[in-house]
């Protein structure tokens, strides 16, 4: 059987992206949450979170650990301008300065006391240490 490809300046993939991305409608405002993207690594007793929040000071980031869910909060340090001078057309506001929030659930409770973060160039490394469970104990039957 015969297949029929679509030939014109619009099939290539790339380019039908680009030029739906260039004529989509541009927002100069933002509603909704920048995701915190995060990386998860299980080292034995242990897990290691890398997550992604540039353009904070670590004074402006939150890590709350309850149970088993850890939430990253972080807070923009810098405001993003919004003024246009004269005869300026903004294009296209991709940039977003505001608050930005993640929380996630591990498959075991974490220890707070032992869990340490620190957070270099744009990156918050965070080591949760699991919490030691109670060993099971067989009951006697009377």
């Amino acid at each position: 059987m015969n297949t029929v490809q679509v030939c014109g300046p619009f099939a290539d993939a790339g380019l039908n992206e680009l030029v739906r991305g260039f004529l989509r409608p541009v927002r100069s405002t933002h509603t909704g949450d920048v995701p915190i993207r995060i990386d998860v690594i299980e080292k034995g007793d242990s897990y290691v979170v890398y997550a992604e929040v540039p353009g904070v000071t670590k004074d402006a980031i939150d890590v709350t650990i309850e149970g088993n869910t850890v939430t990253i909060a972080a807070a923009a340090a810098a405001k993003r301008e919004t003024e246009v001078r004269d005869g300026e057309r903004a294009l296209r506001t991709e940039r977003y300065a505001g608050p930005k929030v993640r929380s996630f659930s591990l498959a075991v409770e974490l220890d707070e006391v032992a869990s340490h973060a620190r957070y270099e160039a744009g990156v918050l490394e965070l080591t949760l240490t699991k919490k030691v469970s109670a060993a099971s104990r067989k009951l006697a039957i009377a």
